[in-house]
């Protein structure tokens, strides 16, 4: 294959790699850090009243359609009563119903929710809303105030801060104190915009929510003004006239209906309580696509069991360890007995550690070494020769392993972690260099086997490295087409333009 299908190939698998990666990182919210936590907030409601002793019906809107949250988990808490969720014109609500109840009773509604910033609002576009008959001089100071304020704006969202700011600050302005009367409050004045609003022929709606706050006891639901400009649904605070929402301000129902509605019992008593928590990411970015149903979030290596995510959790660190052995090899120079052996005798350190580990290794090779020269004089076959070796090999690990706990160095037990056929191949290998080009390059490769396995253990055991893979496997798309453009490069290594520095000086 030539060198551009190469390349072509390799962006292709980066492209798609990149692609998965930053679509589950900006849509789906998983973590690009490890040991970060994602704040969610417990709302719970408590519903007490006393029943008269006949039936009982209690309905009570729960979160639903909240641009910005979603919700993760729900809990009814309702002794006795049967319940149902539906939706109804002004939202979501939880139904409750007994067909008998006296003395005191309490409902409890429980939910944790999280930002969810791909939850937008959908909602039709709705109709123009009938222009309100007032009495007088209502009605006339409704139509006074409507021309003046569409005066002073040019569109829906100009027309209702205008409008807004007039009812914050009446100054005087006889139409505005008519219409607002005697001390109103948020939801007065929210209920005059609308019906000014309506008079302008511009639909609009109340909204009530809540302010997400740290922990806090009896939150009071606040009022919020909702106008459609045409084509979305714009938030304005009835008080100030200012647009928008509030940060984490939970949107909780819509329309004139009171929190709860209460069928069969009196002293209804309502109370909303929040209590914000930390929770793990992993598991928001999963309950999220659960959610919207998507299939790349929810095929992922948090499907399977903790045993094997255990294994595949060092599994997909090989491929990190075998671009090292890559790099080091064929851009460096980095002379090695075999091309996975660093990796495998990386792995191994990840038990042993790297100073034990490099001990043991270095021990366990020089005395196999030194066995296996004396085994040259039998003049035995390869496969009986490697089989010998081999089983010379595992009779040093147990000798090792038993003179290490002997002499209290449990570390030692560690040595039977190592790769015994590895060790096997590169006893063998490093026998056969020593024979043919001498003892310096059978040590020079032996070391160099050494320092790539300790790169790759300490690579390969970057906790952000492993977070990375695990959480985001399709970058080891990646890390392929890292490893196919330099498996093209064919040009010297760095160790080779130092050996030959006096030729290019001769050269100059």
């Amino acid at each position: 294959m030539s060198d551009y299908k190469v390349s072509i190939f390799a962006l292709l698998l980066a492209v798609v790699g990149l692609g998965i990666f930053a679509y589950k990182l900006r849509v789906l919210g998983f973590p690009l850090q490890p040991h970060v936590e994602t704040q969610t907030w417990t709302v719970e409601t408590r519903v007490a009243f006393k029943a008269a002793g006949g039936p009982v019906k209690a309905s009570l809107f729960i979160p639903g359609l909240t641009p910005g949250f979603s919700i993760m988990a729900e809990n009814f808490v309702s002794r006795g009563f049967g319940f149902t969720t539906p939706y109804v014109s002004g939202g979501r609500q939880v139904q409750w119903a007994v067909r008998q109840a006296e003395g005191a009773q309490t409902l409890y509604y429980r939910a944790v929710v999280y930002r969810d910033p791909t939850r937008l609002q959908s909602d039709t576009t709705p109709p123009f809303p009938p222009v309100p008959k007032l009495a007088e001089p209502f009605n006339t100071a409704m139509e006074t105030l409507v021309e003046r304020v569409r005066t002073r704006s040019a569109d829906p969202t100009s027309f209702t801060a205008e409008l807004l700011q007039q009812l914050a600050r009446p100054n005087g302005d006889q139409e505005v104190e008519l219409l607002l009367g005697d001390a109103p409050d948020s939801v007065d004045r929210a209920r005059t915009a609308m019906t000014i609003l309506a008079a302008a022929r511009i639909p609009s709606r109340l909204v009530r929510g809540v302010q997400m706050t740290a922990r806090e006891r009896n939150v009071d639901v606040v009022p919020w003004l909702e106008v459609h400009d045409g084509e979305r649904w714009l938030y304005f605070d009835p008080v100030t006239g200012n647009e928008g929402l509030p940060p984490d301000f939970l949107v909780w129902w819509r329309g004139e209906d009171p929190l709860v509605q209460l069928d069969g019992g009196s002293d209804l008593d309502v109370a909303v309580s929040i209590q914000s928590t930390a929770a793990d990411p992993i598991v928001v970015a999963r309950r999220r696509a659960e959610a919207h149903q998507d299939r790349i979030g929810e095929f992922s290596l948090f499907s399977l069991p903790i045993e094997s995510q255990a294994v595949y959790g060092v599994l997909l660190a090989v491929p990190i360890g075998a671009l090292v052995v890559v790099i080091l090899r064929n851009i460096i120079g980095v002379q090695t007995f075999g091309t996975f052996m660093p990796v495998l005798i990386a792995l191994a350190f990840r038990e042993t550690k790297l100073l034990w580990g490099a001990l043991l290794f270095s021990v366990l090779v020089a005395i196999g070494l030194s066995i296996r020269f004396y085994m040259e004089r039998l003049r035995l076959l390869l496969v009986p020769r490697l089989a010998a070796v081999l089983t010379i090999v595992v009779l040093l690990m147990v000798f090792v392993s038993l003179v290490s706990h002997e002499l209290g160095f449990e570390t030692g037990l560690s040595v039977g972690l190592f790769p015994m056929v590895i060790l096997t191949m590169t006893i063998e290998r490093m026998s056969i260099v020593w024979e043919e080009r001498g003892p310096g390059d059978a040590t020079k490769q032996g070391l160099g086997s050494l320092m790539v396995a300790a790169i790759c253990y300490l690579v390969m055991g970057i906790e952000l490295v492993e977070h990375l893979v695990f959480v985001f496997p399709e970058l080891l798309l990646v890390t392929l087409a890292a490893t196919l453009l330099l498996g093209r490069y064919t040009g010297y290594r760095l160790t080779e333009l130092l050996r030959f520095r006096e030729m290019r000086s001769g050269e100059g």
